[in-house]
């Protein structure tokens, strides 16, 4: 599932932008079909011009009914009434998205004998300062298990003892879930960490669900800005 919201906050519109020929959107949703690693692969929108931008190509879309501040909410109501076990969430924004990264956190669930795992996610070493500062990065710390233990705009851990060496690892948008797990995230209010950092990943942690964290070496380029997008139109040439 691609959620993709128009109205994009910092970047209204950006997965309509151009990437070498094609729409950003349709470039994500390109690259998660070509994966192989999914029965299905949707378009969950608010809009009718992501939807026809996609359908028009050939693809699927659905049109969200409601309306949802968040990712994981459109794609609770999409897959309501779908038989599913597993669901993956691949961010409207990532035409990088690549197989290796992506069959990674679907392991984690073939692993999971016990299903003590309620979501899977990635998260890559980043070492440059200034991405670490960037509000629009967000860090996240895990466990000695890789288990999520926060996700932060800031950085975390803040490094208050300079002889310990910091690793930094920077949180890419992409989940996969169990379908209880996101049920359980669309009917849980928000509680004031996530409306705080507004990022949704505290939602579970907040109420108590598992998040593995899987580490991947693919950075990406992930187009919150303007300026993102002419690094994804460099790299993509």
């Amino acid at each position: 599932m691609i959620p993709a919201r128009y109205a994009a906050s910092r970047f209204p519109g950006k997965l309509m932008q151009d990437l070498s020929g094609k729409p950003v959107i349709l470039r994500t949703y390109e690259a998660a079909i070509n994966t192989q690693l999914f029965h299905e692969v949707f378009v969950v929108t608010d809009s009718a011009i992501i939807f026809d931008t996609i359908v028009n190509a050939g693809g699927k879309a659905i049109m969200s009914i409601k309306e949802h501040d968040c990712g994981s909410d459109r794609i609770a109501e999409a897959v309501t009434k779908m038989d599913v076990d597993i669901i993956v969430n691949v961010q409207g924004d990532e035409p990088f998205t690549d197989r290796e990264s992506l069959a990674s956190v679907l392991n984690v669930f073939k692993e999971d004998t016990v299903e003590e795992i309620d979501l899977a996610s990635l998260m890559v070493r980043i070492s440059d300062w200034e991405e670490i500062n960037n509000p629009n990065t967000v860090k996240v710390i895990v466990d000695n298990r890789n288990f999520a233990l926060y996700f932060s705009r800031s950085p975390i851990p803040y490094p208050r003892n300079e002889e310990i060496e910091n690793i930094y690892y920077k949180h890419k948008g992409i989940y996969a879930f169990r379908k209880r797990a996101l049920m359980d995230f669309q009917r849980l209010p928000m509680l004031p960490l996530e409306a705080k950092e507004k990022i949704e990943a505290l939602r579970y942690l907040e109420y108590g669900k598992k998040i593995k964290m899987v580490e991947t070496v693919v950075s990406g380029i992930e187009i919150d800005t303007p300026e993102d997008l002419k690094r994804a139109q460099a790299a993509w040439k």
